[in-house]
C-alpha cells in the first residue's frame, strides 16, 4: 500500500522492530516484561496512545498460542478475581492517556517502570494467599497502570510470586491474566479513539516481528534458566527506561 508508513521513517521503524523483536523475546520466555521495553522506548519518538494501542493490539493476537497450555496450568481462583479489577479499572488508565500532556506522561512512564523494576529486584513479595479481594485490588492497580502506559505485569507478578506455585503456574497465572484483561482495554482504546491509521500502518511490521520473537523466547523457556533469564530482562528493561527518559533526550536523540 503506497504511502503505508509515510508517518514512519525506516530508522524508526527498524529501531522499534529491534525492540519488538526484545521484548517479544522476554514475552514469550517469562510471561511479563514485553511493555517495559517497547512503551518506555517507543514514547520517545511516537504518540503515547499510538505506542500503547499499537502494543496492545500486538501482545493480544500474536500471544494467543500461548493460551493452549497456559490455560490448563494456572491458578483461576486468583485470575478471575484479577482480571474483573483490571477490566473496571482500565478505563480509568486510558482516561489518563487520552488527557495528559505528552512530557508529564513520558515522566509517569519513566517512573512506573523504574519504580516497579526496583520492586521486582528487591526482592519483595506479599506472603499472604491472595485472597479475592486482594487479587481484585492488585488487577485493578494493573489495569490502571495498563490503560497508561501497557506496562500493567509488576503487581500482579510480585502478587504471584509470593505463592507457593512453580514458575510454570506464575507464567501461566499472566499469560491467562494479560489475554483476558486486555479485552476490557480493547474497548476502553476503542472508545478514547486510541486505533488510528498510525496504528494500523506499523501493525504492517510489528505483527509478524513480534510473532516470531515470542515463538523464539516461548521454546527457550523449556531449557532456559528462569533466574538468569530474569536477570537479563531486569537489565533490558532498565535500559528502556534509561533511554526513554526526557531528561536524556539530548544524549539517545
Amino acid at each position: 500500500m503506497p504511502g503505508m508508513f509515510d508517518a514512519f521513517s525506516p530508522h524508526l521503524l527498524l529501531l522499534l522492530a529491534i525492540v519488538l523483536l526484545i521484548a517479544g523475546c522476554v514475552r514469550g520466555f517469562a510471561g511479563f516484561g514485553a511493555g517495559m521495553i517497547f512503551i518506555p522506548v517507543a514514547t520517545a519518538f511516537i504518540m503515547p496512545a499510538t505506542a500503547a494501542a499499537t502494543f496492545l493490539f500486538i501482545d493480544s493476537i500474536v500471544t494467543l498460542p500461548l493460551l493452549v497450555s497456559a490455560v490448563r496450568r494456572c491458578d483461576w481462583s486468583t485470575v478471575i478475581p484479577a482480571v474483573l479489577g483490571s477490566v473496571i479499572f482500565v478505563h480509568l488508565g486510558a482516561w489518563l492517556l487520552g488527557n495528559t500532556d505528552i512530557l508529564l506522561l513520558r515522566w509517569v512512564i519513566f517512573a512506573i517502570v523504574t519504580g516497579l523494576l526496583i520492586l521486582l529486584i528487591s526482592g519483595w513479595r506479599y506472603q499472604k494467599p491472595a485472597a479475592a479481594p486482594v487479587s481484585f485490588a492488585t488487577g485493578g492497580v494493573s489495569g490502571v497502570l495498563g490503560g497508561i502506559s501497557q506496562v500493567s505485569a509488576p503487581p500482579v507478578v510480585a502478587m504471584w510470586l509470593s505463592s507457593s506455585n512453580d514458575p510454570e503456574v506464575v507464567r501461566s497465572n499472566l499469560i491467562v491474566f494479560f489475554a483476558l484483561a486486555s479485552l476490557g482495554t480493547f474497548v476502553a482504546y476503542t472508545l478514547n479513539g486510541f486505533f488510528t491509521r498510525e496504528v494500523f500502518s506499523l501493525l504492517v511490521m510489528a505483527v509478524p516481528v513480534y510473532g516470531l520473537a515470542i515463538f523464539v523466547g516461548a521454546r527457550g523457556f523449556k531449557s532456559a534458566n528462569p533466574h538468569v533469564y530474569r536477570k537479563i530482562a531486569y537489565v533490558l528493561i532498565a535500559i528502556a527506561a534509561l533511554t526513554s527518559m526526557p531528561a536524556l533526550d539530548p544524549l539517545f536523540r
